[in-house]
């Protein structure tokens, strides 16, 4: 049975209805191509400060300021002229950029930082919604803080469902993690998360550029702490050659491919059958809320290689596994 606050995000009466709801203060659950977000209106402190609350989320977190276009993205920060070229090949898409924030942004979206997070997500239902809302929408990922991010709807009802106003349902993800954080406040931009835009897609358009992914206890950005997206069921990285097991365990296993060996494993999920690491990246959350729902002793993740979307992979799967 679909939970009551779940409609459908291709029907435009619903799209009027969410923008409604976050125009007097309320939150919606809305879909884009990286993974489903909490969404409130952006220069109403009120509104920014129950996303915190509903997420459990700390305040020192900043968030993403979701826009509709570039034009849109400069009523909230300063842009420096060189990101019109990141803006024309990489937005809309899995891209935030940080640059110096605008006067109109609460602090609590940026976490008292001088700093704004800015993206153009490209997704159907979310832009049509920043449309209809008529300015930016702060949204985090829809899920209790630090926990597997939701990338269909149903995952957001289940755990905040109660908790929010509406849920907009515009299918799965398609990317499946969050967005790459470029941040364009510093002489040299520095990606700070690893995410759906390819850091090799970045430098053919950069040139230099540096790469910050250290867990820090300040955060700059979203994504940055060093436990994040996890399960609740303990997760350990390891090859097969490493790999330890203990009598009467049930063990799951998150593997790229299918293993040689499927039978040793309680629950096996295969990310892509192909190695196709794009594919691999769209299916991770769904995987890994599978996994952890089959009440195991323990997920063991094999790493992928640290190229493309792989970089995004392990940095989730590595924050995941964290014990701090």
């Amino acid at each position: 049975m679909q939970h009551p606050k779940i409609v459908n995000a291709a029907d435009p009466e619903a799209i009027e209805q969410a923008a409604q709801i976050i125009r007097r203060g309320g939150l919606v659950a809305f879909p884009t191509e990286t993974v489903y977000g909490l969404g409130g209106d952006a220069e109403n402190s009120q509104a920014v400060a129950r996303i915190f609350e509903v997420k459990a989320r700390p305040r020192m977190d900043p968030v993403i300021v979701h826009v509709a276009d570039g034009e849109s993205a400069r009523r909230y920060g300063k842009f420096p002229t060189f990101a019109d070229s990141l803006m024309k090949r990489f937005w809309p898409g899995p891209l935030t950029l940080v640059v110096d924030r605008s006067p109109s942004v609460p602090d609590i979206v940026t976490a008292g930082l001088e700093t704004v997070a800015v993206r153009v997500p490209n997704h159907p239902a979310a832009l049509a919604l920043i449309r209809a809302v008529g300015g930016g929408i702060a949204a985090p990922s829809a899920n209790p803080f630090g926990y597997v991010s939701p990338t269909e709807a149903g995952h957001v009802a289940e755990q905040l469902g109660d908790s929010i106003d509406m849920i907009l349902d515009g299918g799965p993800c398609t990317v499946g993690v969050e967005s790459t954080i470029l941040s364009l406040a510093s002489p040299t931009p520095c990606i700070l998360r690893a995410g759906g835009t390819a850091v090799e897609d970045l430098k053919s358009v950069l040139g230099e550029l540096h790469i910050l992914l250290e867990a820090t206890l300040r955060p700059q950005a979203p994504g940055q702490l060093k436990r994040h997206y996890a399960t609740q069921t303990r997760l350990e990285i390891a090859e097969e050659s490493v790999e330890k097991r203990r009598p009467g365990e049930r063990v799951g296993l998150l593997s790229l491919m299918p293993p040689i060996n499927p039978q040793m494993y309680a629950a096996v999920e295969v990310l892509s059958p192909s190695g196709n690491l794009r594919e691999a990246a769209s299916n991770l959350f769904r995987a890994l809320r599978r996994l952890d729902s089959l009440s195991l002793n323990r997920i063991i993740a094999r790493p992928v290689k640290e190229e493309g979307l792989g970089l995004a992979i392990m940095d989730r799967l590595r924050r995941c596994s964290s014990t701090e």
